[in-house]
């Protein structure tokens, strides 16, 4: 089929961000790194990411190795899978893994340039670690779309497939990615956690020495897991968030519009594509607007990060109008109100974080007023918090839900096999609104590792209360922007996945087609898998509340997402023990370390969380692969569709739940640190140490984490659809 024209934006998109990318590298790297001991502890910092992510690698690639072989047998062998499967999962992993890679690097040369700008001003600091973060949300966007345009390419070319098996077949580039964002996201939360909790109690609570204190032992390991845990794996997580939602919202789109021709059905499965690539153009505005004042509030810090955001927002709304209309897309105006309604959603979801985490306002404030009656009133008080915190993004995701489909099939509630087509589309495309920014929005994200490490540098280095005052600002800023763009990440996820649902239904026709199966359609007539509509489908295999495999399928799903947050807590756990004894051992054992005349071991601390990660990361990751293949060989299509909608729901909550708490708990440490009820070193501020340590885990290793599980499950169920048709 002949691709238009305007497609080559896409890839054209992709090398600009690419290109922008590199720029905002090599302008970083210009940059002064500072003293002599900044550059030392910046390099401690780097070899040690480095050689974690290279040991990680090679775990991942045998678990690569081996689904890849597995795809390989399904196509190959017993010819349940389309032949390009095994490919396209080896892709995904890889550009997903390069995401993370390169976001990483740029970080750790960063946060000394960072700290070393900030002795001058602010907004030298601001500048340096937001466009660094800019590295980071510029080459996922990139990778992305040169991953999704060449493979759009390469099988229009190379096979004589229908649009909708090209989109399915493409969706599976997703599953690698999704199981590289995994083993990324889970592994680097249980090595930054472990560090972290490690140094927090026996430095900060049992020694009573300040944070990042160079004679804490667990000081380098805890700056390393910033970067391999929230930059390295929020990057490989957005990878797969935005490919995910790209490429469900094609498939939704050939299946939605086959019946209108060829040319309409082409337009409408390179429109999500359109729309993020011109997001690409808008982000880059977006990010040249940030900029902040000498003694800028936490409020003013906000307002410029806000302000680049929104006006790319903005922007994009304006944009995706003309995108629509242009190409001619039947209801192309109250489709462009379903991107609006996903933007939307994205802003009231980041605005309802930053209320219930940042110290600029009273949720956090409370938090912190409760540090005066002990640390079980901080953690009583942040539970509550984090619980309530849940209402606003579950409700303004309710919304985006139904304004997009209402919007998208022209408010027609007859549930119709048109309508329902139509109506996930607009949900899909919704999905790519709110993330057809991320060029900024991963910005503002990877921005707050990057000032954590500044402010890491500048403590350590001894740079003087004035630098270290800005630090701390651009590091409470980075508690701001992580906690918000977790939420943001987690609510693209809940749009992505209920898309990925109908993306479901329609592999689940190709694999019975391929296998050869016919079903029954709603009027009793045995038809083809290819005739049969959205109706068909739910009638013949009985999806409904009253089937009990929807129901049981439902309560697995709701439970996976509880099972894998206690798994990953509990790895924190134990790592965070061993990371407590050899604090204590060092204290004890190497003289002179708290006088500041001994030199603590940082290498035995760094190689202590590297095994762990490695270690404890393997069963969670691996299960969340296992559960979605067992449950369609047992429960079957009713209750794989029971499993999602379950996860889902849960998964969602739990997620918004914990990041919400964790970010809440650390913040009000801060403002304590600022001078709140008694500043540092006060009853209530040890009382929020031991708050904020229960919520390192809770909002940097599981909460984050369950926004890949919700999508790696839904996409597992996608590639493993033939597997679940053969035991039908």
């Amino acid at each position: 089929m002949n691709i238009p024209c305007v497609f080559w934006l896409v890839p054209i998109a992709s090398l600009v961000a690419l290109g922008m990318a590199w720029y905002f590298f090599k302008s970083m790297m210009k940059s002064d790194e500072g003293t002599p001991r900044m550059r030392e502890i910046a390099l401690y910092v780097r070899k040690g990411a480095m050689a974690y992510l290279k040991q990680q690698y090679k775990v991942v690639g045998i678990v690569f190795v081996v689904l890849c072989a597995l795809f390989s047998f399904m196509a190959y062998v017993l010819h349940v899978q389309n032949p390009w499967v095994p490919f396209a999962f080896l892709t995904g992993g890889l550009f997903s893994g390069l995401a993370g890679f390169f976001g990483m690097k740029t970080a750790t040369y960063a946060s000394a340039r960072t700290a070393n700008a900030a002795r001058k001003s602010l907004d030298g600091g601001l500048k340096v670690a937001f466009r660094s973060g800019a590295v980071m949300g510029l080459t996922v966007v990139g990778l992305g779309l040169l991953d999704i345009a060449c493979w759009f390419v390469a099988l229009n070319g190379l096979t004589d497939d229908s649009l909708i098996s090209i989109t399915t077949t493409m969706l599976t580039f997703g599953m690698g990615a999704s199981t590289q964002a995994l083993f990324a996201r889970v592994g680097g939360g249980i090595y930054t956690k472990a560090a972290d909790v490690g140094a927090d109690i026996v430095g900060k609570v049992e020694a009573d020495i300040p944070e990042d204190d160079p004679r804490n032992p667990a000081t380098i390991a805890d700056n390393v897991g910033d970067n391999v845990g929230d930059v390295a794996g929020m990057g490989a997580d957005l990878y797969e968030s935005y490919c995910g939602s790209v490429l469900s919202t094609a498939a939704l789109g050939a299946a939605a519009f086959g019946v209108a021709g060829l040319e309409i059905q082409l337009k409408a499965v390179i429109a999500p594509m359109l729309i993020a690539a011109v997001g690409v153009f808008l982000s880059l505005l977006g990010i040249f607007l940030v900029r902040t004042k000498e003694g800028a509030t936490m409020k003013d810090l906000l307002r410029s990060l806000s302000l680049g955001t929104n006006v790319s927002a903005f922007l994009i709304a304006l944009a995706t109008f003309a995108i629509l209309y242009l190409l001619g897309i039947e209801n192309w105006l109250g489709l462009s109100f379903s991107v609006i309604s996903g933007l939307a959603a994205g802003v009231i979801i980041g605005q309802a974080t930053e209320y219930y985490t940042s110290h600029s306002y009273k949720p956090t404030q409370k938090i912190s007023e409760a540090g005066q009656t002990g640390a079980a009133t901080v953690i009583i008080k942040g539970i509550g918090t984090g619980m309530i915190s849940t209402c606003i993004p579950v409700i303004t995701i309710g919304v985006a839900i139904m304004m997009s489909y209402l919007c998208a099939n022209g408010f027609d509630l007859s549930m119709s096999s048109a309508s329902l087509s139509h109506g996930l589309y607009g949900i899909g495309i919704a999905a790519v609104g709110m993330l057809s920014t991320l060029g900024i929005t991963l910005a503002t994200d990877a921005y707050g590792p990057i000032a954590d490490n500044a402010g890491g540098n500048a403590e350590m280095c001894q740079l003087g209360e004035e630098v270290r005052q800005r630090t701390d600002a651009l590091d409470a800023l980075g508690n701001t922007t992580a906690a918000t763009g977790k939420g943001f990440a987690i609510g693209s996820a809940a749009l992505t996945a209920l898309a990925l649902l109908a993306s479901y239904i329609e592999e689940i026709k190709i694999a019975m087609e391929r296998a050869g199966e016919t079903l029954t359609n709603v009027a009793g007539q045995t038809i083809s898998a290819a005739d049969a509509t959205i109706p068909d489908f739910m009638n013949y295999f009985q999806i409904n509340l009253m089937n009990p495999r929807v129901i049981v399928g439902a309560f697995i799903g709701a439970m996976s997402a509880f099972l894998f947050c206690g798994m990953t807590m509990e790895a924190v756990g134990r790592a965070a023990e061993k990371m407590v004894q050899e604090v204590r051992r060092q204290f004890k054992e190497i003289a002179g370390i708290l006088e500041g005349t001994g030199t603590p071991d940082y290498g035995r601390c760094v190689e202590i969380s590297t095994r762990a990660a490695q270690h404890e990361m393997i069963i969670p990751s691996v299960l969340a692969i296992i559960i979605p293949i067992l449950v369609g060989i047992i429960l079957g299509v009713a209750g794989v569709l029971g499993l999602l909608v379950g996860g889902l729901a849960g998964g969602f909550t739990l997620a918004v739940f914990m990041a919400n708490a964790g970010g809440a708990w650390d913040n009000a440490k801060k403002n304590i640190e600022e001078g709140a009820f008694g500043g540092k070193g006060s009853f209530a501020h040890k009382a929020c140490i031991v708050g904020d340590t229960v919520g390192d885990p809770f909002k940097d290793t599981s909460g984050p984490s369950l926004n890949i599980l919700i999508k790696l499950m839904s996409m597992v169920s996608i590639v493993m659809a033939g597997l679940t048709i053969a035991f039908m």
